[in-house]
């Protein structure tokens, strides 16, 4: 296939970022909306590549075609899965065996196969940190909405009967109850923190114990899998989305949760069982929900969409100027870095051995 005979990575200078002494190349899936003069500057330093396709099929049919011989870096955006779709074994071996670098703007990236492009010596990035402050300050949203069952009110407010025909039931208050996060990664963390301004106890489990001075700067406990469930209050979800934790929360996880638990999830929707939640709802076990992502996103399962005790946002977690255009210029940087300096600033965990 053409795709996989120009621009061989034999030919690329990781210092400069040339191909066989050619300008280099960069292939960008997805749109740039606010870090505009930041791209500029990598116009300045490669040729940038968009593809015209407007679906997967005619996205490979152009990859194979050689219409992307010689791109080197690859800067990708959560909507470009839309055109694309996955970053998977199909999809890498239609590009040009140029591609050495796929720069991620997003801290979730479950969108990328990252063991195919492991295998390939393609080296991936995503934004950590970056998304920290917008998606805890959604997760409190999510976390005071559900515990005080505003989801209700809300709806019959807009459909004209102010706190509908039938008052809701009463709401509850964050003092003094148990926040137990699964995944305590930069955006656990930050929630963690900012839960503490509202008198809650904190508790938290994850794959790996923090170290105990970051635990006592955020004024966390650690406790195992089984006592998090059993013991939380609330229930926020935190975890990436990976093969190891699809569905973490699922039938047998609610039944082992106190009765009246509220959860809330800003992290990726199939980390839990979305027919769990609707049937834990429905029987009452769980009191509410604040959902910022689901399993099949743009489906929502109907359960959820019908019963008035969940908060729904479609994800918009990150869906600020100020973060949106923190993300770019992350993303941004890595594919800098990857040009001149045959690197990137934050290569995903999978990969640190590559460095």
């Amino acid at each position: 296939m053409a795709g996989q005979h120009n621009g061989t990575a034999n030919g690329y200078s990781a210092t400069n970022g040339t191909t066989n002494g050619t300008r280099p190349k960069v292939l960008q899936l997805g749109v740039i909306e606010l870090a505009g003069d930041a791209w500029a500057e990598i116009g300045k330093l490669a040729d940038i590549v968009e593809p015209k396709s407007t679906d997967r099929a005619s996205f490979l049919a152009e990859a194979r075609s050689g219409a992307f011989d010689g791109c080197t870096v690859a800067y990708r955006t959560f909507e470009s899965f839309d055109i694309t779709g996955k970053v998977d074994e199909e999809m890498l071996s239609a590009l040009p065996r140029s591609l050495r670098y796929i720069c991620h703007n997003g801290a979730g990236y479950d969108q990328v196969d990252v063991p195919a492009c492991t295998a390939r010596e393609i080296r991936v990035s995503n934004t950590p940190t970056a998304v920290d402050d917008a998606t805890a300050d959604i997760g409190i949203f999510l976390m005071l909405g559900a515990l005080r069952n505003l989801a209700a009110s809300m709806a019959s407010l807009r459909a004209g009967q102010w706190r509908g025909k039938t008052l809701p039931a009463l709401g509850h208050d964050p003092q003094g109850k148990v926040l137990g996060i699964l995944g305590m990664g930069g955006i656990g963390r930050n929630f963690a923190k900012k839960a503490l301004a509202f008198g809650m106890v904190i508790r938290y489990y994850n794959r790996t114990r923090l170290d105990e001075s970051i635990e006592k700067a955020i004024g966390a406990e650690y406790v195992d899998f089984d006592t998090l469930l059993r013991e939380s209050d609330v229930l926020s979800l935190n975890l990436p989305l990976n093969d190891h934790t699809r569905r973490t929360i699922s039938c047998d996880q609610f039944s082992r949760m106190k009765k009246g638990v509220v959860i809330v999830n800003t992290a990726r929707g199939a980390v839990m069982d979305e027919a769990a939640l609707v049937e834990a709802l429905d029987s009452g076990h769980v009191y509410s929900a604040g959902l910022d992502v689901y399993e099949e996103e743009p489906k929502v399962h109907p359960g959820l969409i019908d019963n008035p005790r969940v908060l729904l946002v479609p994800h918009m977690g990150t869906y600020t100027v100020e973060t949106q255009a923190k993300m770019e210029e992350w993303t941004i940087s890595n594919v800098r870095k990857a040009l001149t300096e045959g690197k990137l600033r934050t290569i995903v965990p999978e990969q640190k051995h590559l460095g």
